[in-house]
């Protein structure tokens, strides 16, 4: 079954409310879901208490239901207040919006980012160098494999360099609406397309979710 852990719901910039993306996950043979909308330090006490109203109801479909942030546009020098804050305030997932060609964030919050233990996954971090690459092995963050339009585009170099050095990567879709659900299949097929083998396609899929699950549910 699918584990989904980087999407969003109209808590930001999302279409659905938390409950509608967890039914919506539901019927596409998701296991657990994160929720994990655009935060900074403005809006996290917020994000992170409403979302955890829906956990309770979606546990009634068999599915688990995480909540997390994804820390967005943050000077990287101040990145790792808000991750602690992030941490402090309940936050099962850490995401970290990595510096993808599609939007200008700022340099340097790919190795502020990759250099912080307590962040789970770097999200689309668009032309990540190898050095940060390696920092993010040692440290245990995912970097991510994405399906979301825009952001995809340097999947091929992020999973080149990943396995280079051999760090972690992660499937999601960065969900912002039901059609952009994947199911286990096309998300396969994205690791896949990424340049990864069969049997790193699996492990991204499947075997480092499964570890960042048990890491969420920890916390």
């Amino acid at each position: 079954m699918r584990i989904e852990l980087h999407s969003h719901t109209l808590l930001s910039d999302g279409e659905l409310i938390p409950i509608e993306l967890a039914r919506r996950a539901v019927v596409k043979g998701h296991q657990a879901l994160a929720i994990t909308d655009h935060a900074s330090l403005s809006n996290l006490d917020r994000l992170l208490t409403e979302a955890k109203r829906d956990v309770p109801l979606a546990k009634e479909w068999g599915l688990e239901l995480l909540v997390g942030v994804e820390i967005t546009h943050v000077p990287a020098k101040k990145l790792d207040l808000v991750v602690k804050e992030a941490k402090k305030r309940g936050a099962q997932v850490i995401v970290v919006h990595g510096e993808t060609v599609s939007e200008p964030v700022e340099p340097g919050t790919n190795h502020a980012a990759v250099s912080n233990p307590d962040v789970d996954i770097l999200a689309h971090p668009g032309f990540i160098t190898l050095e940060e690459v390696e920092i993010a092995k040692k440290n245990d963050v995912a970097l991510e494999i994405t399906s979301r339009r825009a952001h995809n585009r340097t999947n091929g170099h992020v999973a080149k360099l990943a396995q280079l050095a051999g760090a972690r990567m992660v499937v999601d879709s960065d969900a912002h609406g039901h059609d952009d659900l994947i199911d286990l299949e096309t998300a396969l097929n994205v690791a896949l397309a990424a340049g990864l083998s069969q049997a790193e396609a699996q492990k991204a899929v499947g075997q480092t979710p499964k570890a960042i699950l048990k890491r969420a549910r920890s916390r």
